[in-house]
């Protein structure tokens, strides 16, 4: 099988690089990589933070058309869940996760920019979901994701008219965290994640949980989860050595475990 999606791993960051030319079409073949990096990176303890980069000149222009447009419902009705699935391993990895975006975040490229926990896009990117131009609507997260990022009303309406958004539209409504000129995407993406690398690892992977998974819980239930990752983080070494360092005036040497 072909690598289309690389893994180099410098310094307790991972870059997760697409590598499907011209335009990193996301198809089954890149997904399952996707999953697959998604796992490993999970499990490996060396990794403190990810980079999903697709370059110097595009991200993701979207999922292959080509290879979906003859699929019948009863195959796309299997595949479906397995494209969102993909994706969603993405946004699970319990580590903080940003995107760094040149060029295209299209379709399913946008799709894989909302699953990470930020977005760094340059100045001259363009983001958008453009499927119903297609007769078909996100499937991989994107009538969730965006809703919950930018408002239903906001995502309505990039969604209904499959329109792009460029950059400085995308800082506006909080779908680009930094905007950045392109040649500087993957050093700034680099530098959002780099203090995470010596950070409370635990720590961090609870609070992405509380956040992400209270999303979709009421008030009460969402405050409960809280509580319960707050409690257990006191059976970890770094809150130990957090809270030590807090009491001697020090700074904290976290461990991660």
């Amino acid at each position: 099988m072909d690598e289309l999606v690389r893994v180099e791993i410098d310094g307790g960051i991972a870059t997760v690089r697409l590598d499907r030319p011209p335009m990193n079409a996301l198809n089954t073949a890149v997904q399952e990589q996707l999953r697959a990096v998604a796992q490993a990176l999970t499990d490996d303890p060396e990794v403190r933070a990810v980079v999903v980069y697709g370059g110097e000149k595009v991200f993701a222009a979207g999922a292959d058309i080509k290879e979906m447009a003859d699929m019948s419902y009863v195959a796309m009705s299997t595949r479906a869940a397995n494209l969102s699935s993909a994706f969603d391993a993405v946004a699970r990895i319990p580590k903080p996760v940003v995107a760094a975006i040149t060029g295209y975040a299209l379709g399913g490229g946008c799709e894989l920019a909302l699953a990470c926990d930020w977005r760094v896009v340059a100045d001259d990117a363009k983001l958008g979901q453009p499927e119903i131009k297609l007769g078909v609507i996100p499937g991989a997260g994107g009538t969730q994701r965006l809703a919950r990022l930018v408002g239903p009303a906001r995502a309505k309406d990039i969604i209904f008219t499959g329109r792009m958004v460029d950059a400085a539209e995308a800082r506006q409504i909080g779908l680009a965290d930094r905007v950045v000129p392109a040649d500087q995407v993957y050093a700034s993406a680099l530098d959002l994640v780099r203090p995470f690398v010596t950070g409370p690892a635990q720590a961090l992977r609870a609070a992405k949980l509380a956040i992400d998974g209270g999303l979709d819980r009421d008030l009460a239930a969402g405050l409960a989860w809280e509580s319960q990752l707050f409690a257990g983080l006191f059976a970890t070494a770094d809150r130990t050595e957090g809270m030590a360092a807090f009491v001697a005036k020090r700074r904290p040497d976290f461990t991660g475990r």
